[in-house]
């Protein structure tokens, strides 16, 4: 049985200045990343392995996720590859992924919904900044994972808990 989680950045700055792929959390994001961090270590096993956008908003969000869970930052993989990424691109990555029981995924939406929708055969209209789906699987390997294959186990976000 593998467990995947897929979190969508939290909310960030809107500062105009900035390439898209360097803006940071903003106030808001630092806030609910470190309550969902809080919230998610009493609920989910930490996860070994982390992959992540490179972008600012999506790396930070894993680093808080991270330190809230206990997990060393150095198991973050960044991936080019989930920047703006769509359900196909996210499904590689799973599929790709390093052998370990429990994976988080990093980045942003409208990938992340679909993407969990398509994985789970869930009905989630959106995942909110910060938010977070949890989906299992029946199979020995990540590249097993297929869509349609994975039960939905939760979907929790910042203004939700």
């Amino acid at each position: 049985m593998k467990k995947l989680y897929l979190f969508r950045h939290a909310k960030s700055s809107w500062t105009f200045d900035l390439p898209d792929h360097d803006r940071p959390l903003g106030k808001r994001g630092r806030k609910d990343v470190f309550k969902m961090g809080e919230f998610l270590k009493k609920k989910i096993t930490p996860p070994e392995v982390i992959i992540s956008s490179p972008a600012s908003r999506a790396f930070y969000t894993a680093l808080h996720i991270c330190d809230c869970l206990g997990v060393h930052e150095g198991v973050i993989i960044l991936t080019e590859e989930l920047f703006h990424a769509e359900s196909s691109e996210i499904l590689r990555v799973i599929q790709n992924a390093p052998d370990c029981e429990t994976l988080a995924i990093f980045g942003h939406n409208p990938g992340f919904t679909s993407g969990t929708n398509r994985l789970s055969n869930a009905n989630i209209e959106n995942i909110p900044t910060g938010g977070v789906a949890g989906i299992s699987f029946d199979v020995c390997k990540w590249s097993e994972v297929e869509f349609g294959k994975g039960k939905e186990d939760f979907f929790y976000y910042p203004k939700g808990i």
